[in-house]
């Protein structure tokens, strides 16, 4: 469940930023354990909490710890990446200052860029790289032909390359199921468990029932991954015509449990 607060999307009279977004999601929170429906991680996104300033700030802190209160890990997306040193500070600050159990970050400046972040697999940190995205304009740089292979297929084979046992994840897409399938089948025949964080659910369009398709398909056991849907969980109530907000949210989970039919 993605958890990327938009002040206006967020029906409550609070005036105050910090105090809304907290109220938002501890209320999304308490409904989740009432009903004892549980997201298997929680991803907030770091832009949605930065444009708010120093109020966004102190939320997505109190977000963070709410949720890791409740055994629930917090995937922070960030997709940071730099030179080394630069890298190094951005995964010091999101993983030592944010305390996020796991992180997305960009591959495209190389194998010093992603270290800093892989390091912190030692201390049983999560990285998920950024492979096939799921925006509209994702093929015009990840889709180019390198020597007869799309660019994605290069970077996942950067994944298996630069990967330490199952911590280093890739970030795929839900609305392109072509390369859903290649990158899923290429991870299987490779033999390594390479975590798939699947962002696009809902309100981009993308669905869970096909990505499940894909992932059978190809043999890739499901549990390994994570489906993620954000706008469309959070702002449910707006689909469903409801003043519950929250109710709406667990809801919107449950449903989505059941188009993923994943059976323990």
């Amino acid at each position: 469940m993605g958890l990327d607060p938009m002040l206006e999307k967020i029906p409550l009279e609070q005036k105050n930023t910090e105090k809304k977004i907290i109220k938002f999601y501890v209320e999304i929170l308490n409904a989740i354990v009432s009903e004892d429906v549980y997201p298997a991680i929680v991803k907030p996104n770091i832009a949605f909490y930065e444009q708010y300033g120093f109020d966004g700030f102190r939320a997505l802190e109190a977000v963070i710890a709410l949720y890791q209160a409740k055994n629930i890990p917090v995937l922070l997306d960030a997709k940071r990446g730099d030179i080394g040193k630069t890298s190094a500070a951005y995964a010091k600050a999101l993983f030592e200052f944010w305390n996020a159990d796991a992180v997305t970050i960009a591959p495209y400046m190389g194998s010093d860029s992603v270290k800093p972040f892989i390091d912190y697999c030692k201390a049983g940190r999560g990285v998920y790289i950024l492979v096939r995205t799921s925006n509209p304009g994702a093929a015009d740089i990840q889709n180019l032909d390198v020597k007869g292979t799309p660019l994605y297929m290069k970077t996942a084979h950067r994944v298996i390359e630069w990967s330490e046992g199952d911590c280093v994840g890739a970030v795929v897409g839900a609305t392109s199921m072509k390369e859903l399938t290649d990158i899923s089948e290429f991870f299987v025949d490779s033999r390594r468990e390479v975590p798939l964080l699947i962002p696009g659910v809902g309100a981009q369009g993308g669905s869970a029932h096909d990505v499940v398709k894909v992932l059978k398909e190809t043999k890739n056991p499901l549990l390994l991954h994570r489906i993620n849907s954000s706008a469309g969980i959070n702002y449910a109530y707006e689909r469903y015509g409801s003043d519950d907000y929250a109710g709406s949210a667990v809801k919107a989970i449950k449903e989505l449990n059941e188009e993923i039919n994943l059976k323990i």
